[in-house]
């Protein structure tokens, strides 16, 4: 047998974009995992995925010949990563193509000189084999006469490229035979072949023969121009070169499996089939999660976000069951960026920013998970209590809803405890819930559902609402009611809606809320009341109306909007772009809106940014808001074409929205943005501006609320009042002096409650004289277990570092109880812990018995409970598990 060529992944990758190079193919760079200019996929999940401009004639590229190491995500499979030898939820696919250019002749004699020549992978021949499409001969003769065996040439009707209507055709296969001992099937196995389900012959390139195009009419006409594509699993062939089991064991993922060995100090991979499971998903996820941020998707609700955000949770989860508490998984981007440093250097520069993007997810995260384990903890001991061996579906749909557990995920906590989970009840859970959240956006925003009611309305209606608050002499020319066109409308008609040729009504737009007011006839009666505005398909201003007096199409009314509402919408939406610059300017370029809304009384503001914003930061951004206020800046507004205002400098917050014609918004030299919405004359307008909330929405979007104007004024109004009755209730005549106050009974308090725990403190000392003396012997050790009256788990613990410290028994159990709960703490001796008694093992089996669940290292255990009567139980269980 020929010697295997030990190379390793840098290598491999370098050695197949070379060999292509050479014969006449042109590098393409890894593309971003977030496609571009492609609604059709959620990520990037194949090589070929960049090349489609290419394939379909959109884009005739420089050189047909092209090669890459393309990273990929494909998440159909996520729950047998880590199970299996080679799932992953992200790989990089190596491929070489051919746009119209070479085909069968010249790639099938160039891949086996890539896989057998010693310049390049050396690969033994006696250990490749081929499979091909059965009546494709002229794949099988090529292979034959660059010198395949016909024992190693397998006809395969699989073999055969096609996903519908387009581009189809034979394929190829290449399989590596890694020896008898990867054998994992019997030898008459009808699997136990290339091309089976085993574990042998791994299959390590794929061939498309892309030469017919699939007609609608389910026929295969020849293409004009005949196509390559083929596609290498990176990680599959490092394994051979490598000589590793799986995928997991090779440089790609060896150093992360270390690094979280690391963190968890006590679990080493190899060890534990069950914790190997855990280690993979960790190393395999963490690397998704890196590129993914990096190539600019965040985590969130929806898409390729929530993607992220499940990923993320479970390795969370999976470092839980490794017995890693803290957050971790922020702390491996720096090993993802060394490991693929030579393909891809961008990890490391930026791996402070994807850090902090995954540290906030997982702080997030982590402050949730701890809470849905006690509650799946306390769920898991009542199930067994109740010998019902299933967790109810509603309880698996809150620790969805509210804590973020996937279903997966209670499924295999459930299962670790040898206990069920009723899937029917979770979906009926999870179907009422949707149905809410549907009934609820009908009810805000009844038109976003979309109907083909207006779709061919296209007279034009003229928005005159930047000048005009009031129109005389409006007229409908659009009326539809409960779902239908009609000529007329009478009060307690359902969905009233209206297009008038002219309105002064703005329709609700980039996060400016929609006018309202009235509709009055030609003798000064009111006919209506306009309550919404939304954009009708064609675009027009569509009015949903509440009537009191019947309406008529082809009538003439006149409208007026509520004036002063309309006015501080238009102060607040000025206040946004003063915000919008201010926190550009403060905090960085990097900052970038996120979303909006602007009320009458209030404005919202969402924004991209990692990391806390300080009260400094903050102060200096209303500081600076206010300056654009007080200084009287003009707020001028043109109408100009796309391109003229970039020229200008304007932020493009929302580009793929706007058309040839493009609004501007300027305040002197502050700020330029594109927008459509109403503003003041001039910064003076606004009066004041005053910020009334910031913090985090989610993982990098910080939100801010703020007032202006009359509402600022009533903000800080109400605050001196609650100063007034602060100073007070504080006895000082000042309100200057109430800081100085609050500090003294603060220092006040500390002193007492220094004292308080000095007392608390001598209380314990003295208990624990006493219940140190009361060692018993058991089969596993000697026992101390005792319960004690200490104000709670912090005092417990304090107890176990003396008992720790003087080396009075091999194992301790301590219990109290307080406000109708109790606490439970097990320590186990260093030594004992290592030679068989685990502390989280033996509050598992007593905490029961408070109605309680908990955890914790082999050496201290804690579980609380809200069942104090059952402490003297739970001390007589240490014994009796001590004892078998």
């Amino acid at each position: 047998m020929k010697e295997l060529k030990q190379l390793n992944s840098a290598q491999v990758r370098r050695m197949y974009l070379k060999f292509f190079e050479e014969h006449g193919h042109t590098i393409m760079p890894s593309a971003s995992l977030v496609p571009v200019n492609d609604p059709t996929l959620l990520w990037i999940n194949s090589g070929v995925a960049t090349m489609k401009k290419y394939f379909d004639g959109k884009v005739v590229p420089d050189n047909p010949r092209m090669t890459s190491s393309q990273k990929s995500i494909r998440t159909n499979d996520i729950e047998n990563v880590g199970k299996t030898a080679r799932h992953h939820t992200m790989f990089e696919m190596l491929g070489n193509f051919s746009v119209g250019d070479y085909f069968k002749n010249e790639v099938i004699p160039w891949a086996w000189e890539l896989l057998t020549s010693d310049e390049w992978f050396g690969f033994d021949p006696e250990r490749l084999y081929i499979t091909y499409y059965p009546k494709d001969h002229d794949a099988y003769n090529r292979w034959r006469e660059v010198g395949v065996a016909k024992d190693h040439l397998i006809a395969d009707e699989d073999n055969f490229w096609d996903i519908g209507q387009g581009p189809s055709g034979p394929d190829t296969e290449i399989f590596y035979d890694r020896g008898q001992e990867f054998n994992n099937l019997a030898d008459d196995d009808p699997e136990n072949y290339p091309g089976g389900e085993n574990e042998r012959y791994l299959e390590i390139w794929n061939i498309v023969f892309s030469q017919f195009n699939h007609t609608p009419e389910d026929t295969y006409e020849p293409l004009p121009h005949k196509n390559i594509d083929t596609g290498m699993g990176l990680e599959r062939v490092v394994s051979i070169f490598e000589n590793a089991p799986t995928n997991f064991e090779t440089d790609l993922f060896m150093p992360l499996i270390k690094q979280a060995e690391d963190f968890s100090g006590t679990k080493k991979y190899g060890e534990n089939k069950e914790d190997d499971i855990q280690f993979k998903i960790i190393a395999d996820h963490i690397r998704t999660i890196t590129f993914a941020i990096g190539d600019g998707a965040l985590p969130s609700n929806v898409g390729r976000g929530y993607v992220i955000r499940r990923l993320l949770r479970r390795a969370v989860v999976a470092g839980k069951k490794l017995g890693i508490d803290e957050p971790f998984l922020a702390k491996m981007v720096p090993t993802v960026g060394k490991i693929m440093e030579d393909y891809y250097p961008d990890v490391l520069k930026n791996a402070d920013y994807i850090a902090s993007v995954i540290k906030s997810e997982e702080d997030r995260f982590s402050a949730t998970l701890n809470g849905g384990l006690n509650l799946l903890n306390n769920v898991i001991a009542k199930a067994k209590q109740d010998n019902t061996n299933e967790i109810d579906g509603r309880t698996a749909f809150k620790l969805y809803d509210t804590y973020g557990f996937p279903i997966e995920l209670t499924k295999e906590y459930a299962a670790d405890e040898g206990l069920t989970v009723d899937e029917d009840g979770f979906q009926a859970a999870m179907t009422e819930q949707q149905n809410r959240a549907r009934n609820a956006r009908d009810m805000d925003n009844g038109m976003g559902v979309q109907t083909d009611l207006w779709t061919a309305f296209k007279d034009e209606s003229k928005y005159v609402g930047y000048t005009d608050l009031t129109v005389d002499n409006a007229k409908v020319i659009g009326l539809a009611h409960d779902g239908k066109q009609a000529d007329e409308a009478q009060p307690g008609d359902e969905n009233i809606e209206l297009i008038f040729d002219v309105t002064p009504f703005y329709a609700e737009m980039g996060g400016q809320v929609a006018d309202t007011g009235d509709i009055i006839d030609n003798y000064g009666k009111k006919v209506g009341r306009v309550v919404d505005v939304q954009h009708a398909p064609n675009q027009q201003n569509l009015h949903r109306v509440e009537l009191t007096a019947p309406i008529k199409k082809g009538a003439r009314y006149k409208l007026v909007v509520d004036r002063i509402r309309h006015l501080k919408i238009e102060k607040n939406h000025t206040a946004t772009h003063l915000l919008d610059q201010a926190l550009r300017n403060v905090l960085g370029g990097h900052t970038q809106q996120a979303g909006s809304l602007v009320e009458e009384h209030y404005l919202r503001f969402d924004f991209n940014h990692f990391g806390q914003v300080t009260a400094k930061d903050l102060q200096a951004v209303e500081q600076m808001v206010n300056e654009q206020i007080w200084k009287e800046i003009p707020v001028k507004t043109v109408e100009t074409d796309i391109d003229s205002a970039k020229e200008m400098g304007a932020i493009a917050l929302f580009s793929d929205k706007y058309g040839d014609k493009v609004r501007v918004v300027k305040i002197g030299d502050f700020n330029t943005e594109f927008c459509g919405g109403d503003h003041v004359k001039n910064t003076n307008e606004l009066g004041l501006f005053k910020i009334v909330s910031e913090g985090g929405v989610g993982a990098g979007v910080r939100r801010i609320e703020a007032v202006t104007s009359s509402d600022a004024f009533k903000y800080l109004q109400d605050r001196d009042e609650l100063l007034t009755q602060s100073a007070a209730s504080l006895k000082v005549s000042q309100i200057k002096e109430v800081p100085h106050q609050v500090e003294v009974l603060q220092n006040e308090l500390k002193e007492a409650q220094k004292q308080t725990e000095a007392l608390q403190a001598k209380i314990a000392a003295q208990q624990a004289n006493n219940v140190f003396a009361n060692v018993q012997d058991t089969k596993a050790g000697s026992l101390i277990a005792a319960e004690v009256q200490v104000a709670g788990m912090g005092q417990l613990r304090q107890l176990a570092d003396t008992w720790r410290t003087k080396g009075l028994s091999d194992v301790l159990v301590l219990a109290t109880a307080n406000a109708g709960k109790a606490n439970l703490l097990v320590a186990v001796s260093d030594d004992k812990a290592k030679t068989g008694v685990k502390a989280g093992e033996l509050i598992k089996a007593i905490a029961p018995a408070i109605n309680g669940g908990g955890g914790g290292r082999p050496n201290l255990a804690q579980a609380g409970g809200k069942n104090p009567a059952g402490i003297q139980d739970a001390l007589s269980q240490a014994k009796e598990y001590l004892d078998k």
